[in-house]
């Protein structure tokens, strides 16, 4: 970093807007936690929000692109620096970014899922991010790296979508677990390059040879899938006909994951973490594939195990590694977030089996669901404010 950016005035910006990773992490994770918590209460009907009428459809919009979009951002606009040796966007274009970002996630329970003004903030930040991104990789040629760049104008695309649907809950719903599988996919991508690595370089054994053509049908039929939720309408894609794509995914990347030797990880919670993320892959592929072949098990559970399972889960294990790394600090974390990471694994559970095996206890899982979720990025945010907030321990830029 000494070559790409000048010291003198790096020290000049305010150390939370340094870097993408660390906004977007600190916030995103807190807004995480307020946000399910604000859920679970007009889940329960503890509260109103006066800006809330459907407040199915502000939980998964938020907890997707306000949440997940989030961290997404910080991750892609850090790593950017990595990729092509040129300076990340930081200080008031940073800044900016955030404003746009946080203004729907403030307002938008006061002054209501219609507001125009909330809508164009909230459309405008992610082709904001996208720019700042394409900028460095198109200078270096980085093209391995470009396809992040539509990624995320498609993730516009989606919300921009979202806002006009909210009302048409079957569109809606397809909409959203297309969504889910945009996350999981771009997760599968990113899981393939790092988890190895990551598991090598921690272990100090040597890092797995990749399968090519595993690595590509695994990915290939995953793509195939979002591409399908993309064009063709639920009732196809919750039929027999989906059913063997389903499966031959599942094993694909079930495959994939087992490969990665797992059990050498055990004594590595930032390691573990990542690898217990990916397996909810398989798991919510399957689900799919139980709910193709007619087997009791709704949309929402089988989605869930992507969304709260795959996407909760390896979001916490990558922001408490990647906060760790770039900020010039050893990779270990203690007792708050090895426990962060079972709640969170635990939330998922608790959301797709209660409901599944004991349905009369629907709401006291999605309420200990929700309660171990908000907790699990508490603690994240509680261990990491100092962190994300100050310089980096090796006096470093970043």
């Amino acid at each position: 970093m000494h070559q790409i950016l000048d010291s003198r005035k790096e020290e000049k910006i305010v150390p939370l807007f340094r870097l993408g990773f660390r906004p977007f992490f600190l916030l995103g994770a807190s807004f995480s936690a307020l946000a399910m918590l604000s859920w679970l209460g007009q889940l329960n009907g503890w509260f109103v929000l006066p800006g809330i009428g459907n407040p199915i459809w502000w939980h998964a919009h938020e907890m997707l692109f306000g949440f997940g979009a989030a961290i997404v951002a910080g991750f892609l606009l850090t790593a950017v620096q990595n990729w092509t040796a040129h300076p990340g966007v930081r200080s008031w274009p940073l800044v900016l970014v955030v404003v746009l970002w946080a203004l729907p996630r403030a307002l938008l329970p006061w002054l209501g899922e219609h507001n125009t003004f909330l809508m164009a903030a909230d459309l405008l930040w992610l082709p904001l991010c996208a720019w700042y991104l394409a900028k460095p990789i198109v200078v270096t040629r980085q093209w391995r790296n470009l396809f992040f760049v539509p990624l995320l104008v498609v993730l516009t695309l989606l919300n921009a979508v979202s806002w006009l649907w909210q009302t048409q809950w079957a569109d809606m719903e397809h909409l959203l677990i297309t969504t889910v599988l945009l996350f999981t996919t771009l997760i599968a991508v990113m899981g393939g390059r790092v988890i190895p690595f990551f598991t090598a370089r921690a272990t100090g054994m040597e890092k797995v040879v990749p399968i090519l053509w595993l690595e590509r049908a695994s990915l290939a039929t995953l793509w195939l899938i979002l591409v399908s939720w993309l064009l063709l309408p639920t009732p196809w894609l919750t039929s027999l006909y989906m059913l063997p794509l389903y499966i031959v995914a599942a094993v694909l990347h079930l495959w994939r994951q087992l490969r990665w030797q797992l059990p050498s990880t055990l004594g590595q919670p930032l390691l573990w973490s990542l690898h217990l993320a990916y397996l909810f892959i398989p798991l919510g592929l399957l689900a799919l594939g139980a709910l193709a072949a007619g087997l009791p098990i709704s949309l929402s559970l089988a989605s869930h195990l992507l969304s709260a399972g795959c996407m909760g889960t390896m979001i916490l294990g990558m922001i408490a590694r990647v906060s760790l790394g770039h900020s010039g600090r050893a990779l270990q974390v203690g007792r708050r977030l090895q426990c962060a990471f079972g709640l969170v694994i635990m939330a998922a559970l608790l959301r797709v089996l209660i409901p599944l095996l004991w349905p009369a206890y629907t709401l006291y899982g999605w309420n200990l669901s929700g309660l171990a979720w908000s907790l699990a990025y508490a603690l994240f945010v509680w261990v990491y404010t100092p962190i994300l907030t100050s310089p980096r321990a090796d006096g470093r830029p970043g």
